[in-house]
């Protein structure tokens, strides 16, 4: 029987929507989390699991014939002028500047490339310099958020140049009013201010080196490929410093910023209990548990779904499909989940999660993706042409009364 996609998701929402009811009806009343229970939850997760899988192939499988087809009916035409004027007519200018270079575009076509340039032209052009046409910067940008999670959660903004940002701060959580007597003066209570830097850093994709073969190959659908690897390269390394980055000479991560809310217990091997999640949760003031999630490794969500409440029950409630209308997202303690593999595995003296408002990690970015061909020697004589992207960007936690807390196992036993 041929696989029917949308009739799995439509599976998956039930089970997952089954899950979540059987977790909610073992509460109160008196109702107590049974064997049987526990097994039903083990069988709809295991097929749970099953499902995103077989989803998960099958829509790879239909987003490449996609790809082929979207590419024998325009990419492959390397006519420059014809189709449309929005993203797919940029894709076959980048796709026929990608294999010609710059002598292989018209000056008509030139003019286009101009007027779609998404940052300063002043790019060395004897050098095969390239500003990306601004809906391919966006895409390549916007596909960033994949590698990672933190571009999904942060507050995420543009500058037009990149000089010094100082956010200014301050921490009011301890202040409160006062009653005054009748003729009685107020009291002082001055705020103290700080500040914040915001600094960006140049990053670089590295040299994607694509040989004349695949270039000469009408039907390799190259435009796609450099996009994919460029997207890959910048999104791994700056996500990794969104998230891990010292602040000397990179990005100031969140995990690294942020302040332990709860040490786990002394153990041989990594755990963490019910009572460690809450403990963290409560470590953040209510002002910012309202908009408060969780971040970790899928190493640890594994480690979690094994973890039960003080009633049996376990802690990890499966979501649904997103685009469903009532669809939901992964819950731990009915908060919502964004997982970040660039946080630490389960790990003695590790800070493994990490919860909290998100949106006070900043994440700026300056003008776009900027990128460069080149032909030179160094290429030539491999039979190769690089292809080369920069792009600016920072990040730092800008808060000082604890928006987001994590939490750190114990030393090794």
């Amino acid at each position: 029987m041929a696989f029917n996609i949308q009739a799995e998701r439509e599976r998956r929402t039930q089970l997952a929507k089954d899950t979540r009811n059987l977790l909610d009806t073992s509460t109160g009343a008196g109702n107590t989390w049974t064997a049987e229970n526990q097994a039903k939850y083990d069988e709809n997760v295991a097929e749970i699991e099953r499902i995103d899988a077989a989803i998960d192939r099958h829509q790879k499988v239909m987003d490449l014939t996609a790809d082929n087809a979207m590419h024998d009916a325009g990419v492959r035409e390397h006519g420059g002028g014809k189709g449309d004027k929005n993203a797919s007519s940029d894709v076959r200018l980048f796709d026929k500047w990608a294999r010609g270079g710059d002598k292989a575009l018209s000056a008509e076509e030139w003019k286009q490339v101009n007027a779609a340039m998404s940052g300063n032209p002043a790019v060395n052009p004897e050098q095969g310099g390239y500003t990306v046409p601004t809906t391919l910067a966006e895409q390549i940008l916007d596909a960033l958020k994949a590698y990672g999670g933190m571009r999904q959660v942060a507050d995420v903004f543009s500058t037009a140049g990149g000089e010094p940002m100082q956010y200014p701060t301050s921490d009011g959580t301890s202040e409160e009013g006062e009653i005054v007597a009748e003729n009685s003066s107020a009291t002082d209570d001055d705020v103290d201010f700080g500040t914040k830097g915001l600094q960006v850093y140049k990053y670089s994709s590295k040299v994607v080196t694509v040989p004349w073969e695949l270039l000469q190959d009408s039907t390799a659908d190259i435009a796609g490929f450099i996009e994919r690897r460029l997207q890959s390269r910048l999104g791994r390394v700056t996500n990794r410093h969104y998230t891990l980055g010292t602040g000397n000479s990179q990005p100031m991560g969140l995990i690294t910023a942020a302040t332990v809310g709860k040490i786990g217990a002394v153990s041989a091997l990594p755990v963490i209990t019910y009572d460690d999640l809450v403990e963290l949760e409560h470590s953040v003031d209510t002002a910012y548990r309202a908009n408060g999630r969780w971040m970790f490794h899928d190493d640890m969500l594994k480690l979690i779904r094994k973890v039960k409440d003080d009633q049996g029950r376990p802690i990890f409630v499966p979501g649904y499909e997103q685009g469903n209308p009532g669809g939901a997202p992964d819950r731990l303690l009915n908060r919502d989940i964004q997982i970040n593999q660039h946080v630490a595995s389960p790990a003695a003296a590790a800070k493994s999660i990490a919860f909290g408002d998100f949106s006070y990690y900043k994440i700026r970015d300056v003008m776009a993706v900027t990128m460069f061909r080149f032909n030179d020697s160094a290429y030539v004589k491999k039979g190769q042409v690089g292809f080369l992207a920069w792009m600016r960007t920072g990040g730092n936690l800008i808060d000082v009364g604890g928006a987001v807390k994590t939490f750190q196992h114990g030393a090794a036993a």
